[in-house]
């Protein structure tokens, strides 16, 4: 099953875009009523759903690292209102999707394949929702935002109940602005007693989101938050030091992480590289010194790829400057930014001689 799905996929990637159209289009056709579960702009829906589709077809004979994250998918699903009713359409749409551009690669065993792995998925998913206690989602609202930077803001929310994450995990988000838009941030801080949250948002080029919350998100907002999904963290136990390579407002989960480890005495040493293209993308580079002069164990390494007023900094991309210092091999590597920083570091880690399984990021982005 693994070796028809994983060569079928081969054939249909490089029209991925094409299949999510297809697979979209199959689905509201046969299943009217999901049409008003999802927005009106598709686009980055259907980026999502081929990031997903991709992991998901690169972790299927790793059970181990699957299963965390289909039940995670699973659960976050119940804030778009999808229920156990709607998988066998969304299967249908996602083989007619697949077979529409397989060509000759397609044919009766692939197709039982590809039914299997489907099955596979959509149990874990419809398992993992359906023992979730949990509410769907959870309203919070604004009640501070500061903005750092004409396309920087960092907002601060009051949930109505305290959202349950772990440091280092993100966060989907649903603001009044953009509905059904769901965005995926990850909380700057460690989980607090008052349960408030703090994002850390740039507003990207195409980001129909994050340019609202930083231009149009106001305080008495009323946003909706989902379930907690993610696994970047650092075991204490594990004895093992840490290297983190934050990218822009990738350093919110590195922030968090860190601050709940100043909590303890005994830490494992950590590298914290933070990086940007100029001087003014390091925008919370005061706080990270001032936790690095209360905690001898992290070393803040600040980076731009180019700004003549930063000559103290080192120069270069992080996946330039992180490499520099060698392999990292004995370390645990958090990498997190976005998908283009992403790649480049972990490619050039790997060439470096870093091990694969000493490396962890989040297949989603933050945006």
């Amino acid at each position: 099953m693994v070796r028809l799905v994983r060569e079928s996929f081969a054939v249909v990637e490089p029209q991925a875009d094409h299949v999510a159209e297809a697979f979209y289009a199959t689905l509201f056709s046969i299943a009217p009523e999901i049409r008003e579960l999802f927005p009106l702009n598709m686009q980055v829906q259907r980026t999502r759903f081929l990031r997903a589709l991709v992991h998901i077809v690169q972790m299927i004979d790793r059970p181990e690292e699957l299963g965390p994250f289909l039940r995670q998918l699973g659960r976050d699903h119940r804030k778009f209102g999808v229920v156990s009713r709607h998988y066998e359409p969304l299967g249908m749409a996602l083989l007619s999707a697949i077979k529409k551009f397989a060509g000759g690669a397609w044919t009766v065993e692939v197709e039982h394949a590809w039914a299997e792995a489907y099955t596979i998925v959509a149990r874990a998913m419809l398992d993992a929702a359906a023992a979730d206690e949990g509410p769907a989602w959870w309203t919070a609202t604004l009640v501070g935002h500061e903005r750092r930077a004409r396309d920087l803001a960092v907002v601060r929310l009051q949930p109505d109940h305290p959202v349950p994450y772990l440091p280092g995990q993100y966060l989907s988000v649903e603001v009044p602005q953009r509905p059904r838009l769901w965005r995926y941030l990850s909380p700057a801080t460690l989980p607090r007693p008052d349960g408030l949250l703090e994002f850390h948002v740039r507003a990207v080029q195409a980001g129909w989101v994050s340019r609202a919350v930083v231009a149009e998100a106001q305080p008495g907002d009323v946003w909706r938050i989902g379930p907690a999904m993610g696994r970047l963290r650092v075991d204490r136990n594990a004895g093992r030091d840490v290297v983190m390579v934050a990218g822009g407002t990738g350093l919110a989960p590195m922030r968090a992480i860190v601050e709940d480890l100043a909590q303890w005495g005994d830490n494992p040493r950590v590298h914290l590289f933070f990086g940007g293209r100029v001087r003014a993308d390091l925008y919370d580079l005061s706080h990270l010194y001032n936790l690095a002069g209360s905690n001898p164990w992290l070393t803040v390494v600040p980076v731009v790829e180019s700004d003549a007023d930063a000559a103290t900094m080192q120069q270069g991309t992080l996946a330039d400057v992180v490499t520099r210092y060698g392999a990292w091999a004995d370390r645990d590597i958090l990498v997190s930014g976005s998908p283009a920083m992403i790649r480049s570091t972990v490619s050039r880690m790997l060439v470096a001689g870093t091990p694969l399984d000493r490396i962890t990021y989040d297949p989603f982005t933050l945006d």
